[in-house]
Order: C-alpha cells, then structure tokens, then sequence
C-alpha cells in the first residue's frame, strides 16, 4: 500500500517513519511512504506557498496553485490515489473509517498549514477527513496519526491478525485490560483468571471486562457494537447492581 504526504514540512515526517512498526513495514515493503514539498510548486525565486486572505482577517491561507499542481503531480503517475484533505470540516476519522482507507492502494494526504488552504482545492480531492473537535498546528500530526492507524491494517504489517481484530474499536468495545509478568507488583496482583490456563472462562472474563469498561467509560459504542444475548444479561445486571447502589 502506498501512502503519499503532501505537506510544505517534510522534515516532520523525519523520525516517525524511522521508527518501530513503520520502519519495519517500509524496509519489508508492506508500505510505501512518499513525502512531496508543496513548496516545490510554488512559483517565483522564494517559493512563496501562501497569501493573505481575501476579504481581511488574521493569518495567512495557502495557495491554490503549488497544493493543486502536487496533487496533479502525484495523480498523473498514480491514478487509483484517492485524495484527502486534513481538515475540521472533514468526517471524523474512526476505526471503520481506518477499515475503509486500508482497502484503497493509494492515500494521498493533502497537509492543510497556517489557517488552512484555498477552498478551491477542494475541487481536486476525493475526500475530507477530521481526527477530531481540537485543533492541530497543521495537518501533519493527523496525516501521521490516520497512516499508522491505516498501515497498521495492512496484512503483514502486524505480525498475527487477530491481535489487530481483537483490540479496541475493532470489535466495537474497548478492549479489556492487560497483564503480564510479575504476577504481584506493588501489592497489586493479576487476577487469578488469567493465572488458571482455563482458556474458556479467561475468554469469558476478557469479553466481559471489554463490556463493563466499554460501559463505564464509552457507553456510546454499546450502541454500535454485536452483542450476543449473553452479552446483553451481563450489562443488564451490571447496570441493575449500579441503580441499587445509587438508590442506597
């Protein structure tokens, strides 16, 4: 899969793609990562990327002309790019979105700067996506989050698949805590559960502490997520137990 950053920083993408998960995906060819300058499209002796607004206002917009001849570049060679623009006008990025992207063999990421592009871009992408209601200095850090989430769903990126279906959101709960060695640390100790090699009834109790965090910490993707019947009971006594104790 080849992800493609258009941004007017490539020295941001430095580190990130040098590092752990990413680095390896990329020396073993699972992913591709392509990082163009907009500023390469700029015209004039400075190359100059952004202007002021028209009608007043504060701050500085980027032009249309050097954002729209890097996409024009990048799509002249790849024509199945599918083109996003990082901006809080976009759909809110999530796990299903993640699911949706990593089915496309080409993203391309339009990084927004400064109080953002001319909206005459828009007419040259396929789609606008927002990691979320708060603001970024520009669309690099939401490039890079939306990339390791995407390649993370890549076959081969991660090394055993149900490690990635089993974690949060995937299932649409979030996931249930974790444990490893030693088995007592600072007076607190694994629960035995985990300690019993009865894989049945740990199973059990992952599916419900998934449940019971999900419920008290995003009850709204229970709304979402596949619940069994089993799975319905244990909520509904656990919620049942809530009201007696808010009732005493």
């Amino acid at each position: 899969m080849i992800f493609t950053v258009l941004t007017l920083f490539p020295d941001f993408f430095l580190s990130p793609f040098q590092t752990s998960i990413l680095k390896r995906a990329i020396r073993h060819r699972k992913i591709q990562i392509n990082i163009v300058n907009i500023r390469d499209f700029a015209e004039g002796k400075h190359k100059v990327a952004d202007d002021a607004p028209y009608g007043g206002g504060r701050g500085m917009v980027m032009k249309p002309e050097p954002v729209i001849k890097a996409i024009q570049h990048v799509k002249a060679k790849a024509t199945q790019a599918w083109t996003i623009l990082l901006s809080p006008q976009g759909r809110r990025f999530d796990q299903l979105v993640a699911q949706e992207l990593s089915q496309k063999p080409h993203l391309v990421f339009v990084c927004g700067h400064y109080e953002g592009v001319d909206e005459r871009v828009k007419y040259f992408i396929e789609d606008e996506i927002s990691l979320g209601d708060f603001i970024l200095t520009g669309g690099e850090p939401a490039a890079l989050c939306i990339i390791d989430a995407v390649a993370r769903l890549v076959p081969g990126v991660v090394g055993k698949p149900q490690s990635v279906e089993e974690e949060s959101f995937t299932i649409g709960l979030l996931e249930y805590p974790q444990y490893t060695r030693p088995s007592t640390y600072a007076g607190h100790k694994v629960p035995e559960i985990l300690l019993s090699g009865h894989h049945q009834r740990i199973a059990q109790w992952r599916r419900r502490q998934a449940l019971l965090r999900t419920l008290l910490l995003r009850p709204d993707l229970l709304s979402q997520a596949e619940l069994t019947k089993e799975d319905k009971e244990f909520l509904r006594k656990i919620c049942q137990e809530i009201l007696k104790d808010v009732e005493r």
